[in-house]
């Protein structure tokens, strides 16, 4: 017999079907209602930042001011949008409390990250975007990343496909790196190893955007430090419902979920398939 925290996240997963039918059916109509709410939501919220894309002051390298307004703005907005829509949900904050398992409207979390790739937003570069995850009992269950100035949408349900918009995506594994491959990094990375990486090296300045890359197979692998649970929730589920992982740099797994309490994650991670982490890490020399 399965414990009913078991049985109620496979329902959520869509892997069985209660009697007659009729649980998994309800399960699967709520996260079809709950996920449309997402996108919709996400994208809503991306216009909303568009009416602050690219203003930054040019006189200040970086317009902390702006970005501070915008990203107030937008977590209010989205706070009005879920409290109208689900009272009940909770949204995640950077002390979370796991008040345990529960079956009512709480149990729903919801982690959503204004602004994702600060530095290009008030400086006018389309690489920036919105994450949004749906967590039940602090099970993932759908993550959502939307570009607003270019249109893109990257989207999956915990356990099942990926998706670029409508289009199914899939992470590379392959046998070998080529001058053709492709490493998305961090601003610094020149800072922490000597690299023989045979292909293209590229800090595109927003890491939700490096993870979905790696999602879709527009890159190998990606090499990320100083993030948060808030931070990577979404691109996580995206990531792994398109066939690559998080890892340590030793290649142990890397579990999110020790990060709940919004602390740093100061060590160095790579996103890839796990036949690329493979070769792409032994192209990479720490330097001492």
């Amino acid at each position: 017999m399965r414990g009913p925290r078991r049985w109620k996240r496979q329902l959520c997963r869509g892997a069985f079907w209660g009697k007659g039918g009729k649980a998994v059916v309800a399960e699967t109509y709520e996260i079809e209602h709950l996920t449309g709410f997402a996108i919709q939501t996400i994208r809503d919220a991306g216009k909303e930042a568009l009416s602050y894309y690219g203003k930054g002051n040019p006189d200040v390298r970086f317009d902390e001011g702006l970005v501070t307004e915008a990203e107030l703005h937008l977590s209010n907005f989205f706070q009005v949008r879920l409290g109208a829509r689900f009272p009940e949900h909770r949204i995640f904050n950077n002390n979370q409390e796991d008040k345990g398992y529960s079956h009512d409207g709480e149990r729903y979390l919801w982690v959503f990250d204004a602004l994702d790739g600060v530095a290009n937003f008030q400086g006018g570069i389309p690489v920036w975007g919105i994450s949004l995850a749906l967590l039940e009992n602090f099970w993932p269950i759908f993550g959502a990343f939307y570009m607003p100035v270019t249109g893109d949408l990257f989207h999956a349900r915990a356990g099942q496909k990926a998706y670029w918009g409508d289009h199914e995506i899939h992470a590379l594994s392959q046998s070998e790196v080529n001058d053709e491959s492709v490493l998305l990094t961090y601003s610094r990375f020149h800072n922490h190893y000597r690299t023989s990486f045979p292909g293209k090296i590229r800090s595109l300045g927003s890491t939700a955007a490096h993870l979905c890359y790696v999602a879709g197979g527009q890159a190998e692998a990606a090499v990320i430090i100083h993030e948060t649970f808030q931070d990577l929730a979404a691109a996580r589920i995206i990531v792994e419902a398109a066939g690559a992982k998080i890892f340590r740099m030793n290649g142990d797994g890397f579990f999110l979920n020790e990060y709940l309490d919004g602390s740093k994650i100061d060590e160095h991670l790579m996103v890839a398939t796990p036949g690329n982490w493979n070769l792409v890490r032994d192209s990479l020399q720490p330097v001492a």
